[in-house]
């Protein structure tokens, strides 16, 4: 089939001239793009400017922190996830066939509520202490030295274990993909276990290593309810101090266009890492990595190394709220669980229907109107993943704000009746904040949908008379509802556990599961806050489901 090289269409399609579709998809664009782009207009416009007070007082402590939790959680992340991914590629030993997956389920389980699970099985009254205290006669904790609980070294041991599966999903798939060929030829120069590893299986898979970094590094800037509960002032708490006690919200999108900054080098450092990198397998005939048996010691070893991350990260946090919930099964009808709950899908649902929906518009748009536009529009469109949920929440919230009031004012002077506040004072905000920060999830299960779909297809309903809205529901749509299903899962599933965001756009008396963790957690009430946490990483974990049956060999 003949096509045009700069274009992903087929000849034979007309192309597209500015239209609905094309009119939409820059609309779509702009949404997304909307918030960071205020975020830098409020930063360099505030009422009251803060800035040399930041600078002089605590904005320095806020970016130590975070950098010291960046390279903390950065170092354990790749050290752990590209560990596990090396030895349940190159080596046979007890457990692995469930490990392969089991590896990936702290994925499910927000950071914040691990934080909870190991303060609460490490404080002064937990299990440890006290099954110290009894077994060792000692009486109080001056008797004894134990590791400060609350403290920066913890966030990072908590974040790096909610973290590692990015690192350990892609250096699985990139230990994997490598020829077998590779490694006989390095046996038979009389390399060991650990010249494999850094001299042929590391350098391979570095690029996938970093963008496993990168995306946790990510996270761990965006976190807001893990550094809060240790006590640990980084850049995110800092514009919630700002914002929420401070009253100063010029002052807080200083702060948070800090943060975007960061997360764009992330970004640039990630791209540049790889740049130059291309690894290709010599042929598709290639022998695939072939496991080495491991037995005695050294197997049991490596079922230990890889079960220490995941108890850590998964069976830790599910234990300590089973056991809160179990201990008080009347927490389940506690006021406000129900409520709660039917928020949480009513927001992650609707959330979810809405950017996947725009995802489609904008990609078909884009794929239709050649790769010149796709090459502008569809990478900028990403970036709302990259920012945290605090800063689009100080992107949406004060120019949403303004714009209500002059709604209001508009609709009061015009019919006598004040209609509040159409967006910041109902679940609105939350909803949009959610398609934002998400929307570049979406968009890239979508647009590899899409990329599946011999062109002939949807060229041959054309010819037929189809127009272009009628081949994306005759041909397109049913051949791409398992991706569309896939991406509106993982996008609900990300909307649940949002927290950030959340906080700062919900209205009054307005919780969704997240929020009531946090709360109730922050309360020192995590009885309470055990049933939604469950029910969170319940959800959770059918994505991960979903993941690991996609990914399985």
């Amino acid at each position: 089939m003949i096509s045009d090289k700069n274009s992903r269409v087929p000849l034979g399609l007309p192309r597209l001239r500015p239209d609905g579709w094309s009119i939409g998809a820059v609309l779509i664009a702009a949404v997304v793009l909307a918030p960071m782009l205020a975020v830098v207009w409020i930063a360099f416009h505030p009422t009251e400017n803060i800035w040399p007070h930041l600078i002089d007082t605590v904005l320095p402590r806020y970016f130590r922190n975070t950098l010291l939790l960046m390279g903390g959680v950065g170092l354990l992340t790749a050290a752990v996830g590209t560990g596990a991914a090396w030895l349940v590629v190159m080596y046979r030993f007890p457990g692995r066939g469930w490990l392969d997956y089991a590896l990936l389920f702290p994925l499910a389980i927000p950071a914040y509520v691990g934080a909870y699970a190991l303060v609460d099985f490490l404080q002064y009254a937990g299990p440890v202490q006290t099954g110290l205290r009894a077994a060792m006669g000692w009486e109080t904790a001056r008797d004894y030295w134990f590791p400060e609980v609350r403290s920066r070294s913890m966030a990072v041991v908590v974040l790096s274990a909610a973290l590692y599966p990015y690192v350990y999903l892609l250096a699985r798939a990139a230990f994997r993909e490598q020829s077998g060929a590779s490694y006989d030829v390095a046996r038979a120069l009389g390399a060991g276990p650990w010249a494999l590893f850094f001299r042929v299986g590391l350098p391979l898979a570095r690029p996938a290593i970093a963008t496993g970094v990168a995306l946790a590094l990510m996270e761990t800037v965006a976190d807001y309810g893990t550094v809060t509960h240790f006590g640990v002032q980084t850049l995110t708490t800092g514009v919630f101090s700002t914002w929420l006690n401070g009253n100063n919200a010029g002052g807080a999108a200083q702060i948070a266009g800090v943060i975007l900054m960061l997360i764009l080098l992330l970004v640039a450092l990630e791209r540049i890492s790889r740049r130059n990198a291309r690894f290709h397998r010599a042929s598709r005939a290639d022998r695939p990595v072939v496991p080495t048996e491991l037995r005695g010691v050294r197997a049991w070893v490596a079922t230990g190394l890889c079960l220490l991350p995941f108890g850590l990260g998964f069976g830790l946090p599910v234990g300590v709220m089973l056991d809160h919930a179990l201990a008080n099964p009347e927490v389940w009808v506690a006021p406000g669980l129900v409520e709660a709950l039917v928020n949480t899908l009513m927001v992650g649902g609707v959330a979810a229907a809405l950017t996947v929906g725009a995802a489609l518009f904008l990609v078909y748009a884009v794929r239709m109107a050649g790769r010149g536009v796709a090459r502008v529009v569809l990478p900028l469109t990403t970036l709302g993943y990259a920012a945290p949920g605090a800063v689009l929440a100080v992107g949406l919230l004060i120019p949403l704000a303004a714009l209500d009031n002059r709604v209001a004012d508009a609709v009061l002077a015009l019919t006598g009746h004040d209609p509040g506040l159409l967006m910041t004072g109902t679940a609105g905000a939350v909803i949009l904040a959610y398609a934002v920060r998400f929307f570049g999830i979406a968009q890239g299960a979508v647009d590899a949908a899409f990329g599946r779909i011999p062109p002939s297809l949807p060229m041959a309903a054309r010819s037929l008379g189809r127009s272009a809205g009628g081949a994306l529901g005759a041909v397109y749509l049913p051949l791409m509802r398992g991706s569309v299903a896939t991406a509106l899962l993982v996008v609900f599933v990300d909307c649940v556990k949002e927290l950030p965001a959340t906080l700062l756009l919900r209205p009054f008396n307005f919780n969704t599961l997240a929020t009531r963790v946090f709360e109730l957690a922050s309360l020192e009430r995590l009885g309470e806050a055990a049933p939604a946490a469950l029910v969170v990483m319940a959800v959770g974990l059918s994505a991960v489901a979903l993941l690991a049956r996609a990914n399985r060999r």
